[in-house]
């Protein structure tokens, strides 16, 4: 979806564009520091230290006030920053650097103390082993920050938090502690955090985590209405959490929780990724705005009103009519200066208004059966982004702009007409112009089909309107949810779920605007689920596996296969039928990842087909790419085996602090042992060409002999396919295992085991079975009696590896373990 005011080419080139990179330029601007920005260690106690040496925790200062500051005399309002994966703690300096101006601004009457934890850059998206340990450290953060104001005049007795990414997670987990006390926290602003689910649930950690935290906050939603949160989504920018992960849950929303999309709060209007989401200027701008009215007079920290908090969020993140929040605003305003009207003619008219000072506003009370008002405000010094609204009329209504002159419009006297939309542009030389527009709702509605899932992009759905109209509403012929568009701020998008209508896109545009162009894409649902495609990938191969174990039970050759999604498919595409989810529940068994996806209206039936045709091309593509990788490196073999040497020396020492290190090393060695058989192949099918050459000329016994290097050549072929197609399994298991790695090694310096390891039980089942398979042959497994069973097991995981690894990627390794478990009974059987 996009709006265009340019010609055709540029129109085209910008298609392009998106539907190669999803790309969206960046709107924001840069937020400076004034003055060098300084960050102050705070000492934490001994016993928290000790226990928590690896994190710290900072004040923010540039300048005299950070001079001010370094005895810790703090006397302002307390905000903790808590940064997000892989985030640091200086990612405070946008929030406290224009704090600090603005506290400047009303000389100091009020100011906030901006601090930030320092979490180490710890890879806590992927990793979550460490997210309780954070939160626990946060909690003791929260009681030395309170300490530090202890005896001072309007001392605080709560803390705000800022979370950026899984920073917003762990604030949100402090409530789920036993010793917590919730009036800790009076409010908590979340940017870019992905409540619903991880984006990639790499361990049993990670997810255990979700599921306790939002568990809490549905089950207490009643005992957390004190505390005012808001989520700011980061809209189409952000790649790495989508904004529909970004809402708080469901049921935990309540008249104190708020879920807003960076595009859509006012005065920013800019879609954010994930990491601009912190220094984008106006969304800063917006966040310390909306701090500094939620300040109360009397105690001089953020109010202990949560209707009043819930009120100030709403001003700033929601409605804002761009004017300063008031608690109890004045219903109307009179108007001073000269003004010129232009009598209304036609469906469409302009009202000009010029004001010769600052700070004055203008009101449009619309009124029918029951009265409704609605406010425009032009603040002077400052550029106002669009304001639309529209007002279906019912029996009649006024407009009236009081100038003890009023125009009222009955709507029998216009039988064509249905709407109005009023729109305030942007303020140029302190002259004001509104479009005002009447139309019947019919003749600005219109009808689109959505593009076909499979065309993958390559073709869109398109409608120009040449038209100068304010409102255009468009009816997506589809019906299904539209779970993989998202939000911008050019259009809204309206998704009925229990009637029949269809979904339908409200266009708001310009009257400058030469054309509207209307593109649908489906590449969304990779967007939305990219995450899943390593579990379509390895389903794939699996199947691939099974298939050439059966090919060597038919034709006792190790042959290449490919894999038949098609006899996985149906069995997943029966989830979402509500009879089977009914089956399920009465047999206690575990839910499946398809019905919450459904829950969250991110799922319909071919999203399953579609990722698994994806699946099949990465599975392809990466099998060639590894055996062509083989062909490359077996060259090197002899150079490499001398290095290998020193790793498997390390590997006796790491094996009881990493188990994703003992089985990074059990790949090596198992890399390098197909390397080596890739060579011996090489160089015995040049001594069998030589041996056919010789055989021509020779006698019968020759020609026997070279008969028996055939077979054995052949066995030597099958066995290394075998090897290339565990090996490629297992290429898989090592990376959705690398996060845990990369951790280890990161904290290295401060511990030496992994604690907890979500890899240690399977690398301890991984490293024996491969120590058996790595010197194991076709030969051995051909007359197996299991090997009819193990041919047959890879069909059933991958249906259940899809059935319950999209959601918890940590599984994967399992269903790939036991196959390979039965793979090597069969050596012994």
């Amino acid at each position: 979806m996009m709006a265009l005011k340019t010609n055709k080419w540029e129109m085209a080139a910008t298609w392009v564009r998106d539907v190669l990179f999803l790309y969206e330029e960046n709107r924001c601007s840069m937020t400076y520091m004034y003055e060098y920005p300084e960050y102050l260690k705070i000492k934490l106690p001994k016993k928290t230290a000790r226990r928590y040496p690896v994190y710290e925790l900072y004040l923010y200062g540039e300048g005299n006030y950070a001079e001010e500051n370094k005895n810790l005399l703090l006397t302002g309002i307390p905000v903790l920053f808590l940064p997000g994966n892989a985030g640091s703690y200086k990612q405070v300096r946008s929030l406290g650097s224009i704090a600090l101006r603005k506290a400047e601004d009303v000389d100091f009457k009020y100011h906030f103390n901006f601090f930030s934890v320092n979490f180490n850059e710890e890879l806590v998206a992927l990793y979550g082993g460490s997210l309780q340990r954070q939160t626990k450290f946060v909690h003791e953060c929260i009681k030395v920050i309170l300490k530090l104001y202890k005896d001072r005049e309007f001392a605080p007795t709560s803390v705000a938090i800022v979370g950026h990414s899984m920073g917003g997670l762990v604030a949100r987990a402090l409530l789920t502690l036993k010793n917590f006390k919730p009036e800790l926290i009076n409010l908590l602003i979340t940017q870019a955090t992905p409540h619903i689910a991880p984006v990639m649930p790499l361990d049993k950690y990670l997810t255990d985590f979700y599921t306790a935290v939002n568990s809490h906050w549905i089950l207490k939603a009643q005992d957390l209405r004190n505390l005012t949160t808001l989520s700011v989504a980061g809209g189409f920018r952000d790649y790495q959490v989508r904004s529909g992960l970004a809402f708080l849950p469901r049921l935990s929303q309540h008249d104190s929780a708020l879920s807003v999309v960076s595009s859509a709060v006012p005065r920013a209007w800019a879609s954010t990724d994930h990491l601009s989401i912190v220094w984008c200027k106006e969304l800063i701008l917006a966040t310390i705005r909306a701090f500094f009215d939620l300040i109360d007079e009397n105690t001089r920290q953020i109010t202990e009103d949560p209707k009043k908090r819930m009120a100030v969020l709403n001003h700033h993140f929601v409605r804002h009519p761009a004017k300063i929040f008031e608690e109890n605003p004045e219903a109307f305003t009179e108007l001073t200066g000269a003004f010129m009207w232009i009598t209304v003619k036609a469906s469409k008219w302009t009202y000009l208004f010029y004001n010769d000072s600052d700070g004055k506003y203008f009101t449009f009370p619309l009124a029918s059966h029951r009265k409704s008002y609605s406010h425009v405000y032009c603040e002077n010094s400052m550029l106002v982004r669009k304001y639309f609204f529209n007002f279906l009329m019912a029996f009649f209504f006024s407009l009236s702009l009081f100038l003890f002159q009023v125009v009222i419009l009955k709507l029998q006297d216009y039988p064509s007409l249905s709407h109005i939309v009023i729109q305030a542009p942007p303020t140029v030389d302190n002259k004001y112009t509104l479009d005002c527009e009447f139309f019947k709702e019919d003749s600005r509605t219109l009808q689109l089909p959505v593009t076909h899932l499979f065309s993958f992009g390559l073709s869109s759905s398109k409608i120009l309107l040449n038209s100068t109209g304010l409102l255009y509403n468009v009816q997506l012929q589809l019906r299904q949810h539209l779970a993989f568009f998202d939000y911008k701020d050019n259009y809204q998008l309206t998704q009925p779920k229990n009637d029949n209508r269809v979904p339908e896109l409200n266009i708001y545009a310009s009257s400058d605007c030469q054309c509207i162009y209307i593109k649908i894409l489906v590449f969304q649902i990779i967007r939305f689920h990219a995450g899943a495609l390593p579990v379509y990938v390895v389903s794939n191969i699996l199947l691939t596996y099974g298939g050439q174990l059966s090919t060597l039970i038919s034709t006792g050759s190790f042959l290449e296969k490919t894999a038949k999604p098609y006899k996985v498919e149906p069995l997943i595409s029966i989830v979402v039928f509500h009879w089977f989810r009914v089956i399920w529940e009465s047999l206690s068994l575990p839910e499946v990842d398809a019905a919450v996806l459904s829950s969250q209206d991110a799922w319909f039936p071919l999203v399953s087909l579609i990722l698994f045709l994806f699946g099949t091309g990465m599975a392809y593509w990466s099998g060639v790419f590894f055996s062509t990788s083989l062909r490359l490196f077996s060259s090197f073999w002899l150079t490499l085996i001398r290095k290998l040497c020193g790793v498997l020396s390390l590997a006796l020492v790491s094996w009881t602090t990493c188990g994703a290190f003992a089985v990074f090393i059990i790949y090596l060695q198992y890399l390098f042992k197909v390397l080596k058989d890739r060579s011996k192949e090489t160089s015995q099918n040049s001594s069998m060409h030589t041996v056919k050459h010789q055989s021509s000329m020779d006698s019968t016994s020759k020609a026997t002999q070279s008969l028996s290097n055939t077979t054995t050549i052949a066995e030597a072929v099958n066995s290394l396919k075998m090897h290339v197609t565990i090996l490629n399994l297992f290429t898989w298991i090592v990376l959705l295992n690398l996060p845990s790695l990369i951790y280890w090694l990161k904290n290295l310096r401060y511990s030496v085991r992994l604690d907890p390891d979500p890899c240690r039980p399977t690398a301890i089942i991984l490293v024996c079975i491969l120590e058996i398979l790595m010197n194991s042959s076709t030969s051995e497994v051909k007359s197996s009696k299991l090997l009819k069973i193990a041919a047959k097991v890879p069909l059933p995981l991958s249906v259940a590896m899809l059935a319950f690894g999209r959601m918890h990627l940590y599984k994967v390794p399992h269903f790939v373990t036991f196959s390979l478990l039965l793979h090597v009974l069969c050596c012994f059987v």
